[in-house]
């Protein structure tokens, strides 16, 4: 290990450079025992094992840990057998050895305080240990050796067990983790503002630029000025000109040499600023195999315990990764691995049965594609029973059985996202009790990811993880709402496009408009966001269409800026977490901006949906005439209706009418109207009642209700206006102005 990968190592004691030691050795010894497991004769893998088992032996001695050292010496005496063709390296004896390997690995963890406890207490387990590894030298033609016991683990923190890997990771040496990612995020944030302070001087030379325009006016017209006099033959004024004419020459080549170098040097700070940011980027990023390189050795040892045969092939391992994303996805992956192992891989006799080889393959890949991090995990197993997975949803009546029925094997997939849905009838330690994919699409999501999964029955089945590549840096789509500038990552947007008020239809209070043969709803940001009103487009919306499938909405901005690559910054603990908000970042003219939160906004619309409150955008056909206001009159007596049928009508409302509380509460629901007044004696259905319904109404309860009636008794207006009324009137004391301002009061002109 050299000083250049790890820098200044004067800070280290020697048990911890023994640790970093034992770290990387520890990983060769598991990868050569697995490649000799279904390789055997892969001499460069027992080459390599008997270095790293040599080096081990050395680096312990130094730090006093003699049980190291004669595991080490044990593990390095078989690898000559093996080399010399006098061991066979079976599977029950690279269980032995593996169990040595993990023993190292707990060991070089311990601290001075707690090492002479530790080794006490598990002293029995310690020397069957040594004991296993011993005899695989000594009796090299054992047909079959007992795996020797795990050691006890070292005591570490609670986690989910649904989401603990089976052989978790040991943590690299070196400075703290949360120390370093701090230093990563000062040195990102300066080279951001660094960014911005080189865009900031793009303003001032446009500003230079004008000028030099106007300068070069002038300085033509003064050129022109000396022509025309020297066409005069004027001796003294073309004296006084030409003197001009020499003086504004310098100023003149002094300008434009001056410009040029103040935007070259805009250009070498831009260059230079985008560099560090580059740069910084490139610290935090780590090749993929970092993340990952326990996952063989756990998909072995799994297997092994379920009496499977199943090996892990890995493909772009030197993909890199932001590693706080590798951080976070490690447990998703994980669990998405011992799920192809316990619930698609089948037993080797029953894999054979079905034609395929006994050793079952999950194959994990990392690549780079559209800028983004795409992970692809898939199993030659037995796939899922989608018809399962239709019966179960059934059962749990989560859909009819029509409904059911329709579902896609897509939709179908997606169904095993949600909590506590499993498949498996009997739960045992690995899976069956409905908790583990829901938390691995939770904790994609968190990332701004997206999973989605495939299955072929019994040929197999796969999951497609779309990532970013960093969460330091987002490309988002920067819009206007309210006066305020938002960002979207670009990653959940699916469209971007502009609507014709004309294509803008309305059914049941909801607007929409169609979009590659799908009616899309149309939700103002403004009012997602508790901005307040949406601002009024005389032409055509600027519309994001956010979401997928089923929860698809088009969101309604004031205006689309564009494309930015923003420095994401985090909001302050202070505030907790903001709803509809996920971090804020700076534009590159020093604009503050708020990234928002996709999924959260997708909560947020269907709230507002299932309250019934969206705000109307636009109206069905050209927005620009302004209709008129429409009012339904529920009245059991012919003169009374007719009355004031003719009386709102003259005032420029439209008018429908109704002959009792049903045939009211039926019109009320088939159309849609500003206002309604009723009567309250009426038959079949009395006004109170009618009042109540629509005020208990999903969709209608915002509509403004008149209560026009001869009852006067206070305790009748009391009645009225506590079964939802917005207005109480009396028959009898009213005339024709006293109704009309009441409407007035109410929903105002008879014009939108």
């Amino acid at each position: 290990m050299s000083q250049d990968q790890h820098g200044d190592l004067s800070a280290f004691s020697m048990l911890d450079l023994f640790r970093m030691e034992a770290d990387s050795q520890t990983q060769i010894l598991t990868d050569g025992l697995l490649a000799m497991e279904r390789h055997a004769g892969d001499a460069a893998a027992v080459e390599a094992m008997m270095r790293a088992a040599h080096s081990i032996k050395g680096a312990a001695a130094i730090v006093g840990l003699q049980v190291v050292v004669q595991l080490a010496h044990g593990m390095e005496d078989s690898f000559v057998a093996a080399q010399h063709g006098r061991l066979k390296l079976t599977p029950e004896r690279v269980d032995v050895l593996l169990s040595g390997v993990d023993l190292i690995v707990q060991l070089s963890r311990l601290d001075d305080a707690g090492a002479e406890a530790w080794l006490a207490a598990n002293a029995a387990q310690i020397e069957q240990t040594l004991n296993a590894i011993a005899g695989i030298a000594e009796l090299p033609e054992l047909p079959a050796l007992p795996s020797a016991p795990a050691p006890v683990p070292l005591p570490t923190p609670a986690a989910d067990e649904e989401l603990e890997s089976a052989a978790a990771p040991a943590p690299r040496a070196g400075a703290p983790a949360k120390a370093q990612a701090q230093n990563f995020d000062k040195l990102l944030s300066l080279a951001s503002e660094s960014r911005i302070n080189a865009h900031q001087m793009h303003p001032f030379i446009g500003a230079l630029q004008r000028f030099k325009r106007n300068q070069s006016s002038l300085f033509s017209a003064i050129e022109h000025l000396h022509v025309a006099i020297a066409r005069s033959g004027d001796a003294g004024l073309m004296e006084k000109s030409l003197l001009a004419l020499q003086k504004t020459q310098p100023l003149k080549q002094f300008m434009l040499e001056h410009i040029a170098d103040i935007e070259t040097y805009e250009r070498r700070l831009l260059a230079v600023s985008q560099g560090m940011v580059d740069e910084v980027l490139a610290l935090r990023m780590r090749p993929f195999r970092d993340g990952i390189h326990a996952f063989p050795r756990m998909v072995r040892d799994l297997a092994r315990s379920l009496g499977k045969e199943v090996q892990l092939e890995i493909e772009g391992e030197d993909t890199l990764v932001d590693r706080d994303i590798l951080a976070k996805i490690e447990s998703p992956l994980n669990h998405m691995l011992r799920n192809a192992i316990d619930h698609g891989m089948e037993g080797a006799y029953e894999r054979i049965d079905a034609g395929k080889e006994a050793l079952g393959t999950i194959r994990m890949e990392a690549r780079h594609r559209a800028g983004m991090l795409s992970i692809e995990i898939s199993d030659d197993g037995r796939g899922v029973d989608l018809e399962k997975i239709r019966q179960s949803v059934i059962e749990r009546k989560m859909a009819s059985p029509a409904m059911a029925a329709a579902l896609s094997p897509g939709e179908l997939l997606e169904f095993l996202f949600l909590p506590a849905f499993s498949l498996k009838a009997t739960p045992n330690q690995l899976s069956g009790r409905g908790v583990g994919l829901d938390i691995v699409h939770e904790t994609i999501r968190q990332q701004n990811g997206t999973v989605r999964l495939e299955s072929e029955p019994g040929r197999g089945f796969r999951a497609l993880i779309t990532l970013p590549l960093t969460q330091s840096i987002v490309r988002a789509l920067v819009i206007d709402v309210h006066g305020e500038a938002y960002a979207i990552p670009i990653v959940k947007v699916e469209s971007v496009v502009r609507v014709p008020q004309a294509d803008i239809h309305t059914l049941e209070n909801k607007q929409f408009f169609e979009l590659k043969g799908e009616h899309l709803g149309l939700v103002s940001a403004a009012q997602v966001l508790e901005l307040g009103e949406a601002a009024n487009h005389a032409e055509d919306l600027p519309v994001v269409v956010i979401g997928r499938g089923k929860q698809s909405y088009a969101l309604v901005v004031d205006a689309i800026r564009g494309e930015q690559s923003l420095a994401v910054q985090a909001i302050d603990p202070i505030f907790g977490k903001m709803r509809d908000i996920s971090a804020a970042a700076l534009l590159d003219d020093g604009e503050p901006v708020l990234i928002l939160d996709v999924p959260d906004l997708l909560l947020s619309i269907d709230k507002l949906l299932h309250e019934g409150g969206l705000h109307q955008l636009a109206q069905a056909g050209h927005t620009q005439q302004r209709r008129a206001k429409r009012i339904l009159v529920v009245d059991d007596s012919l003169t009374v209706r007719e009355m004031e049928r003719k009386l709102l009508l003259a005032r420029g409302f439209e008018v429908d009418v109704a002959i009792d509380g049903i045939d009211g509460w039926n019109v009320v629901r088939s159309g849609e109207y500003d206002l309604v007044i009723t009567d309250v004696d009426m038959p079949r259905m009395d006004g109170i009642e009618l009042v109540a319904l629509i005020k208990k109404d999903l969709h209608l309860h915002k509509l403004p209700v008149m209560i026009v009636s001869y009852k006067d008794r206070p305790e009748d207006r009391a009645r009225g206006l506590s079964a939802g009324a917005d207005y109480y009137l009396t028959k009898g004391s009213f005339h024709d102005e006293t109704l009309l301002d009441a409407v007035a009061d109410l929903i105002g002109d008879a014009r939108l």
